[in-house]
């Protein structure tokens, strides 16, 4: 069994673009994204010559944090508002799932009574 040489491109996690590539696609300077992962808001993966390498996910990281720096934040403070936004977006998939499960506990006893 093979796998599909290309199915790492489907990974959102996975560091296929260049500095440049992730550069030109978020609209930055290739030192922006120096900066983030200088500041440890990125972790880029590394080729095997030791250049920096993005994935869709640090690209889509970037960005947001991109706009918060334009909307006049700093970026230590830009890296508290993406922690408590990603805290809130997790709180709010735990209350979804819970919500989830309440309603059909509650469609089983209905049926339950039904039959």
């Amino acid at each position: 069994m093979t796998t599909d040489p290309l199915g790492a491109l489907d990974d959102p996690d996975h560091p296929v673009l260049t500095m440049s590539q992730a550069a030109e696609l978020l609209g930055v300077q290739a030192a922006f994204l120096r900066s983030l992962d200088s500041a440890g808001v990125l972790h880029p993966g590394r080729s095997s010559g030791g250049h920096r390498r993005y994935s869709r996910n640090q690209l889509e990281v970037a960005a947001r944090v991109r706009g918060l720096l334009d909307d006049g934040h700093q970026l230590t403070s830009a890296q508290v508002i993406l922690g408590l936004q990603d805290d809130l977006a997790d709180a709010r998939a735990d209350a979804d799932t819970a919500r989830d499960e309440r309603d059909a506990a509650r469609r089983e006893r209905g049926a339950d009574r039904t039959d």
